[in-house]
């Protein structure tokens, strides 16, 4: 009996790929997650930083000790509170000067800022002190050398023949009313030196 299984060899044919799957290309991998740190402000309060955070701009995650200080001082509705209120454009200066007086108010409990401000203005009056008084003192020296060369002019022209020079040194060896003031003390002693004058009772 003959058996009737025959073996049917079968053709592998190459699977062909189509044109279109071939041509395109791989599909670009996803961006990657951007975990956005929360501003120093909402670490420290321990909320969720919402995307339009007021205080986000002005109190990153670098700077933790700003926001601190100034909640210490002004507490974090406070701090809203005033940025709320104005714009944009000034809302930065507002935080300096908040974080300013809040740590001179943390330095200094009883005047704070204040403190800080008198002492510069007390700085300031003296520098002013200061300056007016060296004024003076320099319209003092110029007025004292236009004196100088009022005086010599005068010698110069009293004195033609001499040279500028000479004039100058004269003028520097013999001054102005020198030689009255000198005259004037000899007279004094000549008309005092008999024993009557000098023993003679100032009152009748």
């Amino acid at each position: 009996m003959e058996s009737s299984d025959t073996y049917t060899p079968t053709s592998s044919a190459p699977l062909s790929h189509s044109p279109t799957s071939s041509s395109s290309s791989p599909p670009p991998p996803p961006p990657p997650t951007v975990v956005m740190s929360p501003c120093a402000a909402c670490k420290i309060l321990r909320r969720r930083c919402a995307e339009k955070c007021v205080l986000a701009p002005y109190f990153p995650p670098t700077e933790p000790a700003k926001f601190t200080i100034a909640h210490r001082v002004f507490g974090a509705s406070n701090i809203i509170k005033f940025l709320q209120e104005l714009p944009e454009s000034q809302r930065a200066d507002a935080v300096t000067s908040m974080v300013y007086e809040a740590s001179a108010r943390i330095r200094d409990p009883v005047y704070g800022c204040a403190g800080a401000i008198c002492q510069l203005q007390k700085q300031v009056n003296e520098l002013q002190a200061q300056l007016a008084k060296s004024q003076a003192e320099l319209v003092t020296m110029q007025l004292q050398q236009a004196n100088l060369v009022a005086l010599i002019c005068m010698e110069m022209a009293q004195n033609p023949q001499e040279s500028p020079q000479q004039s100058v040194d004269n003028f520097i060896s013999t001054p102005p009313h020198s030689g009255g003031y000198q005259s004037g003390i000899n007279n004094f002693f000549e008309d005092n030196t008999s024993p009557n004058s000098l023993w003679e009772p100032l009152w009748t």
